[in-house]
């Protein structure tokens, strides 16, 4: 069974029966990472809507579309050189010969389907995905804080490379200018890597929060007491165990306030975007169709 999904979803327009074909996948996906994690002695732990799904529905948020994890950024660094990929799951992140436009690491099943718009002209494994960011120090100086969020917003646009849409039209010219500038992917590569290493040289273990910078402009503005990521504990998610942090409540409180409060009935829909959505038939399918279609 596949979908279609629709720019703007209504609860008229979404097909449920996919979107719960969708979260098996993603169980499944997140049982099999958080044991590898366990048997490789690395911490991580469910954040966003699937740690809110723990807490307030025991599982999935009725019309949640995808699971999101954190790592320590030693344990996320560690886990690239760990990870050798199977049969099913494929482990993808940008280096100087891979960009998919994801600042982060993803999980992808490589026996499902799921082409995001900005990922449709790249030949990848489009598989259901999982998203793994990674934690870094927030430093205690307000200097170098600002240093670490200027180079987060290096590190994302040329990572990334893509111009941002959604945070003002000064943000999206300067994007679009400055990637213009640097046409260069072997330039692109040595400035986002070197970002990269001076966004994330605040150890966690030096600093007294924490932060996601990785996540976006508007998640690397979180501060977090570390010690609420001290460790993980696992919990009941849809009849398995899977792993959040141990301050998940004050985690998910300086996030999004009242959690277990439900939103307005319009708003419970999938929030994300795809072209095409097949939880039952590989990507490799779909190729010329969906995807790098010339």
């Amino acid at each position: 069974m596949a979908w279609i999904p629709s720019a703007k979803n209504s609860m008229k327009e979404v097909d449920w029966e996919v979107i719960q074909k969708v979260q098996e996948v993603d169980k499944r996906a997140a049982l099999f990472f958080s044991e590898f994690c366990k048997k490789n002695n690395l911490t991580c732990y469910m954040c966003g809507g699937g740690c809110i799904g723990a807490i307030r529905h025991k599982g999935f948020i009725p019309w949640d579309d995808d699971l999101d994890f954190f790592m320590p950024r030693n344990d996320y660094e560690k886990l690239k050189l760990l990870w050798k990929d199977t049969d099913d799951y494929a482990l993808l992140y940008p280096k100087k010969d891979y960009n998919d436009h994801n600042m982060f690491i993803t999980l992808r099943d490589k026996n499902t389907t799921l082409i995001k718009p900005y990922q449709a002209d790249i030949d990848t494994v489009h598989g259901i995905p999982i998203d793994i960011f990674p934690l870094d120090g927030f430093p205690d100086g307000g200097f170098k804080r600002k240093k670490q969020v200027f180079w987060a917003l290096v590190y994302q646009l040329f990572c990334a490379q893509i111009v941002p849409e959604n945070h003002g039209k000064l943000v999206t010219f300067a994007g679009r200018v400055i990637l213009g500038v640097f046409r260069s992917q072997k330039l692109r590569y040595k400035i986002w890597r070197r970002a990269e290493r001076k966004m994330s040289k605040y150890d966690i273990e030096s600093c007294t929060s924490i932060t996601e910078i990785c996540a976006g402009p508007v998640y690397m503005n979180n501060k977090y007491p570390k010690e609420l990521f001290a460790k993980s504990i696992d919990v009941e998610f849809d009849g398995v165990k899977l792993p959040i942090p141990v301050g998940y409540d004050e985690y998910l409180r300086i996030v999004f306030g009242d959690y277990m409060r439900m939103p307005p009935e319009e708003k419970r829909v999938p929030q994300h975007d795809a072209v095409f959505i097949d939880a039952d038939n590989p990507y490799t399918k779909y190729k010329g169709k969906y995807y790098c279609v010339k």
